[in-house]
């Protein structure tokens, strides 16, 4: 494995996968890092693998994953499975873990293919054993075909909470209920931008047909859920749903929580990249160009990372990153990149149609409804909303200056779980907005890294 090669792409999702196997076959050497086993990211975890992977629990949208991963085996690339990036530096060099060895690697490119991570909704009890997202029930499904022997209850909104919902109820899950945040008035919200939609037809059929499942069945559904609470000592044993002043207990020994989904932008936040707000999504995302160039040189950013627009568009927004890395590199001029770019263009604004729709009729909860001064706000360091708050009443108006004061964000995940949650909180408690508030920078190291790694890293290697 070389250690400068033409293009390092960090993640293997379905950006990076469609990336690697596009640039490779441009001539392009390339490596991917992966932090998980096998490639295929969270929406294709387990997909060449998975006990259900030929049953109608996960259907062939999931199944269409294969193709993309036998497609990048075959493409020549070099492939890093369990790799840990700690630092990604702004002249595009990159700290990673590989089989145990840190390294430097000083690729000509660098892609951030990161994908999107679960929004975070902290409410009363969320830390107990048996409340997770919806995101992680659904990989361990995929990964073993497990379901939970009790009662389940989803909570939230979006089109992932009906997805799993009814991936659980094929797998034969007790679906005690489904608490539905989303406000009331889905659709008439939605229907100024159904025209725009019909160019992804059969993702709308599918989405349709899932509805249709989950109403033929017994499953309950309680819609215009205000209030969320998780009742247990040790572990989850119920669940406290409000509906306005109206509260209600449902026996449960698993809760998944589905808020929507955001760019995960730890490593763009780091490199100090500009970044936009996005008003309706509700979360920030870097500032990049069709092609997923940023603001320097070196970092192309692709797929869910950059602007959240589903799987299928990643593949696309993939392979107009790797065509601009071959322009970039000297290998394609820029009318056959531009020639090449087109339909996957196309595709792009296809799906960017459809996502105008899912985002008017499932606009993100406001967590700040959700919280107590006493709900666990930075899981890590077991800092709360009343700490958090308490830190504000003393003089700081800035997400860092509470993460210095408190060590809100200063833990492992590096304030990927709490980040949003405390620029949220800042920006209600100093009467700010959202857009006037980012989330805090993490800092590298970004993962777990020794005295003993940092002191077998070659000399001459470091940037």
């Amino acid at each position: 494995m070389t250690d400068r090669p033409d293009l390092a792409i960090v993640g293997a999702g379905p950006a990076g996968l469609a990336a690697a196997t596009e640039a490779a076959a441009r001539g392009l050497s390339v490596t991917l890092l992966d932090e998980r086993a096998a490639p295929g990211g969270i929406v294709y975890h387990a997909v060449t693998r998975s006990p259900l992977g030929g049953t109608t629990v996960l259907d062939a949208d999931y199944r269409r994953g294969t193709g993309l991963v036998e497609a990048f085996r075959s493409s020549g690339s070099t492939y890093c499975p369990n790799a840990s990036v700690w630092a990604v530096d702004r002249d595009g060099s990159i700290g990673v873990t590989i089989d145990g060895q840190a390294r430097w690697l000083r690729p000509r490119r660098v892609l951030l293919a990161t994908g999107c991570m679960e929004r975070s909704l902290p409410f009363p009890g969320w830390t107990l054993p048996g409340v997770m997202t919806a995101g992680a029930g659904q990989i361990l499904l995929k990964d073993s075909g497990a379901i939970p022997d009790g009662p389940v209850v989803l909570a939230g909104t979006g089109p992932l909470l009906l997805l799993v919902a009814v991936q659980y109820l094929r797998a034969g899950a007790r679906i005690a209920a489904v608490a539905d945040l989303t406000p009331p008035g889905a659709w008439q919200r939605g229907l100024p931008h159904l025209a725009g939609a019909f160019g992804c037809l059969p993702l709308l059929r599918k989405g349709l047909s899932m509805m249709a499942e989950l109403r033929r069945s017994d499953v309950r559904r309680i819609p215009g859920v205000t209030g969320l609470r998780a009742i247990g000592t040790d572990r989850l044993e119920a669940v406290e749903v409000r509906q306005g002043e109206r509260a209600e207990r449902i026996p449960a020994g698993v809760l998944l929580v589905h808020a929507g989904v955001v760019p995960n932008i730890v490593l763009t936040r780091m490199l100090r990249l500009p970044h936009r707000w996005d008003p309706r999504q509700r979360c920030w995302r870097p500032d990049a160009d069709a092609f997923g160039a940023t603001g320097l040189d070196a970092i192309a950013v692709a797929g869910d990372g950059a602007r959240i627009l589903g799987a299928e568009a990643a593949v696309h927004a993939g392979r107009l990153a790797a065509l601009d890395a071959a322009h970039r590199l000297d290998v394609l001029d820029r009318a056959e990149r531009d020639r090449h770019a087109a339909p996957e263009q196309a595709a792009i604004e296809r799906h960017a149609g459809l996502r105008s729709l899912l985002d008017a009729m499932y606009p993100p909860p406001d967590g700040l409804a959700f919280l107590d001064d006493d709900t666990t706000i930075c899981r890590c360091e077991d800092i709360t909303a009343a700490d958090i708050r308490a830190a504000i009443a003393d003089g700081c108006r800035d997400p860092n200056q509470v993460k210095a004061v408190t060590r809100c964000a200063m833990g492992p995940c590096q304030g990927r779980q709490c980040g949003q949650t405390l620029a949220r909180i800042v920006a209600d408690a100093t009467g700010q907005t959202e857009e006037d508030v980012m989330p805090p920078r993490a800092r590298p190291p970004l993962r777990r890294l020794t005295i003993g790694d940092l002191a077998a890293l070659e000399t001459e290697s470091t940037p």
